[in-house]
C-alpha cells in the first residue's frame, strides 16, 4: 500500500504560482520505478490529466498547462512536485497525486487532493 501526501494547494490571483507537493510513503525502490501524475478536477467536471512524469523522467504535461506548469520529482524525497505559473482561473480544482508502478491495474495509488483556487 502507498500513502501520497499533497500540499501547498491554496487561494491565488491570477497571474500568480503555486507549487503543489507530494510526498509518497513508499520504498525508495518502488518510487523510484514509479510513473508520477497529477490531475486535477473541477466542480462538474470529470477528473483530467495535468502531468505526469515516468521512472526515467519523461514528462507529459497536458496542452492546456503546456508552458505554465512544470512537473518534477525529487527521488531522494520520494516526492513529486508540480510547479504552477501564470496561474488562470480556469485551472481553479482539487489537484490529486497518482502513483502508478507495474502491473497497473493492482499499483494504482491516489492522494487526498489539494485544493487550489484561482481568483480573477
Amino acid at each position: 500500500q502507498a500513502q501520497l501526501v499533497e500540499s501547498g494547494g491554496g487561494l491565488v490571483q491570477a497571474g500568480g504560482s503555486l507549487r503543489l507537493s507530494c510526498a509518497a510513503s513508499v520504498s525508495g525502490t518502488i518510487f523510484r520505478i514509479s510513473t508520477m501524475g497529477w490531475y486535477r478536477q473541477a466542480p462538474g467536471k470529470q477528473r483530467e490529466l495535468v502531468a505526469y512524469i515516468t521512472s526515467t523522467g519523461s514528462t507529459n504535461h497536458a496542452d492546456s498547462v503546456k508552458g505554465r506548469f512544470t512537473i518534477s520529482r525529487d527521488n531522494a524525497k520520494n516526492t513529486v512536485y508540480l510547479q504552477m505559473n501564470s496561474l488562470k482561473p480556469e485551472d481553479t480544482a482539487a489537484y490529486y497525486c497518482n502513483l502508478k508502478y507495474y502491473p497497473y491495474t493492482v499499483n494504482d495509488y491516489w492522494g487526498q487532493g489539494t485544493q487550489v483556487t484561482v481568483s480573477s
